[in-house]
């Protein structure tokens, strides 16, 4: 099943793709060789997962995409404070190829611009301009998780025509900020400008930056964590030149763009964008590139200041409906069936709010799970609310896995607007609602409904000799003929209430014969929570049988209910007469309670 992610982004693309504003860059020769029409996005997750669409594996040059990452390096090499007094970290509101120097130091404004650029790439570790160049190329490849190439086409293009740099690089000459030889600093970044990449390869480096400066897929560390914050910082500020400020104004997201069309965008703990189309605006952006990140921002709401937190953190426990069954009491044939087939039924406890990254880490860890699962059930209980495009993504993948004979519940939801608004504005215009239970309970019931429905059985049949309740199980046969003269019967329409907690105890003891009643325990503010459901051949108010002088639940008719009732008097006068009557109803009341606490056991261990 297609990622509602992957749909997301093909629509995107599909729209953008008609946008034919800007032009490619000209000014170094070699770049006006880019086919216009050329277009990607690509999105990568802290776990590799990548989605694209588009020429995602179109390949382009970096050009000023590569800064970010040799400023880190330079960091890394010459530490902190010695960079910071040979690089600023201010915006300087100037285009990306400006002359932008502090006048009494010379110090380049920021690493962002080509001056900061080729400053920094003067500070990467190396006795000569070979091994520098060698640990940039390295430095990048880790990035990348693959070692990158140059095109050398472009390299030539950009070292016979950048005049304008070389002036640039006599100036940080001159001021001493770069210590060598200029012009094999210069050469080293007009290398660095000339690797090839592809979308794709973009979005790796950006997931890489987002995951701490670990590559998500190779596990090896490209950059420590503390400069991470400082490379984010500068992109931030100044990752988009003079379009800086709009861009974090709109978009919100740390971002480097290149004049070979590519974007970098980077949510820090989320995932890593990569845009490509080389038509550019003015100022050396992307058009399609910029546009796609608003789209991607203000629809996924991933502006940088709107805090969600880890994705991974949205989905906690998960357990099946072998390890926490349903708290009704099957009859034989069911309760075999769900022995073997419950594990088709799987609980998914999310937390948090709920955001377009959680989700899709959410869906994936669904589809995962899909070959061997038939219900799921989302428990919402930890659950603090739901963005708008998290609720679409979520209704899309309920609708698929429909379609595909697998179902999707809601589980503790009632009444928390912030759930489900969102989940009720995503549902389509043919829809008429999602399912939605008032516990777990309820909603593995429902659920294990549906899987042993699936294998041909219908409704439990009806009791018809009081041989068939598990109370009487093992009683002699002209016992229960003594105990069917004394024994009633009542019947209770579907919705009524049978008794009620805390009523006193007016001696009946009840065996259904017909239907299906809940048990319930009352809670604080006039809440309940169902313990148990009954059918068939089960029975309640049996307490009586051990001394109890009150009702501790209320009992529900679910359908519409047949029982035969018992006076716990004239079974207690049956009993002394027949003691062997009272060893049978006393052990299979023990048995009964060993069954609900073993129950209760596994539904703990399935918790914990």
């Amino acid at each position: 099943m297609q990622s509602p992610i992957q749909t997301y982004l093909e629509s995107i693309h599909k729209r953008l793709a008609a946008d034919t504003r800007g032009d490619v860059a000209s000014y170094i020769p070699e770049l006006t060789k880019a086919n216009p029409a050329w277009f990607g996005i690509s999105v990568v997750t802290l776990d590799g997962t990548r989605y694209s669409a588009g020429d995602t594996q179109q390949l382009f040059t970096l050009q000023s995409t590569s800064k970010p990452f040799v400023y880190g390096t330079a960091l890394t090499d010459r530490g902190i404070a010695y960079v910071r007094s040979k690089i600023g970290v201010e915006p300087s509101g100037d285009a990306f190829n400006s002359i932008s120097l502090d006048p009494k130091t010379g110090a380049p404004k920021n690493p962002m611009i080509n001056a900061g650029a080729i400053a920094a790439t003067s500070l990467v570790g190396g006795t000569t301009a070979a091994e520098q160049w060698a640990n940039i190329r390295a430095a990048l490849g880790r990035y990348a998780g693959r070692d990158l190439d140059i095109d050398e086409a472009v390299y030539s293009s950009e070292s016979t025509t950048g005049h304008r740099n070389r002036a640039i690089a006599w100036m940080l000459k001159n001021f001493g900020i770069i210590k060598g030889e200029p012009m094999d600093a210069l050469e080293n970044y007009f290398r660095q400008c000339s690797f090839l990449v592809t979308c794709d390869d973009l979005a790796m480096m950006a997931a890489t930056l987002a995951n701490g400066g670990v590559n998500p897929l190779s596990g090896q560390r490209a950059l420590s964590s503390e400069h991470v914050e400082r490379v984010l910082s500068v992109m931030t500020s100044c990752g988009m030149y003079d379009y800086s400020g709009s861009w974090i104004y709109e978009v919100g997201i740390p971002a480097k763009s290149g004049v070979g069309g590519g974007i970098m965008a980077v949510l820090p703990g989320r995932f890593g964008i990569g845009v490509f189309s080389p038509l550019l605006d003015e100022k050396g952006n992307s058009v399609r590139g910029i546009e796609a990140c608003k789209s991607l921002s203000s629809d996924l709401k991933l502006h940088v200041f709107t805090h969600l937190g880890d994705p991974r953190a949205a989905l906690g426990r998960i357990y099946t409906g072998a390890d926490a069954p349903s708290r009704r009491q099957p009859l034989p044939p069911m309760k075999d069936y769900l022995g073997r087939f419950g594990h088709r039924i799987k609980y998914l406890c999310l937390h948090g709010y709920l955001g377009v990254d959680g989700v899709e880490y959410i869906i994936r860890r669904m589809q995962a799970m899909a070959q061997d699962t038939q219900c799921f059930i989302l428990d919402m209980h930890q659950v603090d609310g739901v963005c708008d495009s998290a609720a679409r993504l979520i209704t899309e993948t309920r609708l698929r896995f429909e379609r595909e004979g697998i179902h999707t519940v809601f589980s503790r939801i009632q009444g928390r607007r912030g759930i489900i608004d969102p989940l009720s504005h995503s549902l389509r215009s043919d829809e008429r609602g999602f399912l939605s239970f008032e516990d777990n309970d309820l909603a593995v019931e429902w659920c294990e409904n549906q899987l042993f429905s699936g294998q041909g059985s219908g409704a439990p049949e009806d009791c018809t000799e009081l041989a068939q309740c598990r109370l009487f199980q093992g009683a002699d046969k002209s016992l229960l003929e003594r105990v069917a003269a004394i024994a009633g019967q009542r019947e209770f329409p579907a919705g009524s209430r049978i008794l009620s907690a805390g009523q006193a105890g007016d001696g009946e003891i009840f065996l259904l014969q017909r239907g299906q009643v809940s048990i319930l325990v009352p809670l604080d503010h006039g809440a309940h929570q169902r313990v148990s459901t009954l059918g068939p051949g089960m029975s309640f108010g049996e307490m009586l049988l051990l001394g109890k002088s009150a009702r501790s639940a209320t009992v529900h008719a679910d359908t519409d209910v047949c029982c035969w009732i018992l006076q716990a008097a004239d079974l207690n006068v049956l009993c002394e007469e027949f003691p062997q009557l009272k060893v049978t109803l006393l052990h299979n009341l023990a048995a009964d309670l060993a069954s609900k606490l073993r129950r209760a056991t596994q539904w703990i261990g399935a918790l914990a």
